[in-house]
C-alpha cells in the first residue's frame, strides 16, 4: 500500500484568496517525502546529520488538478516507483474529499554530502525501497 499522511492546509501555505500557493506544494512534497524516510527507520536526521549523506530531488513534475484552500484537509499517497543506482522515481497524489488537488513525480538522487556526488543506495535502504516498490506493484498503487 502507498505510504499515506494528512495535513491541514495552513494560513502560510495559500495566497490572499485563501488558496494554495503552488510553490507550498513543492515544500509539502518535501515533507511527505521526509515522514516517508522515517517510516523506513531512515529519518532525514539520520542520513543528513549523523551519516553525511542526502536525497536531493534533482527533478520534478507536477500537475494542479484542482485548488486546496484554507483549512483543508489533504491526504498525500506517496508510491516509490522506480529505483536505479543512485536515484529514485516517486509519485505522490494529494487528495481532498475524493478529489485529486496534484499529482506529482519527484526524482530524488542519494548523494555523499561531503562529495555532493551521487553514490549508489545503501544496500538496507534499497532492499526497503525495492520491498515498498514490490508492495505497491501488488496493490495497484504505483
Amino acid at each position: 500500500m502507498a505510504f499515506r499522511v494528512t495535513r491541514q492546509v495552513r494560513f502560510g501555505d495559500c495566497d490572499p484568496a485563501g488558496i494554495v500557493f503552488y510553490p507550498r506544494y513543492f515544500e509539502m512534497i518535501n515533507a511527505v517525502v521526509e515522514d516517508w524516510f522515517a517510516s523506513l527507520d531512515a529519518p532525514f536526521t539520520q542520513i543528513i546529520l549523523r551519516d553525511g549523506h542526502g536525497v536531493p530531488t534533482v527533478s520534478v513534475s507536477a500537475q494542479f488538478k484542482a485548488a486546496s484552500r484554507l483549512g483543508d484537509s489533504l491526504t498525500f499517497h506517496l508510491a516509490p516507483l522506480k529505483l536505479g543506482r543512485a536515484s529514485l522515481d516517486l509519485g505522490v497524489k494529494a487528495v481532498c474529499r475524493d478529489e485529486t488537488r496534484l499529482t506529482a513525480r519527484p526524482v530524488l538522487v542519494w548523494i555523499d554530502g561531503a562529495a555532493m556526488k551521487a553514490r549508489p543506495w545503501p544496500a538496507a535502504l534499497r532492499a526497503k525501497i525495492a520491498a515498498a516498490i514490490e508492495t505497491s506493484e501488488e496493490t495497484g498503487h504505483a
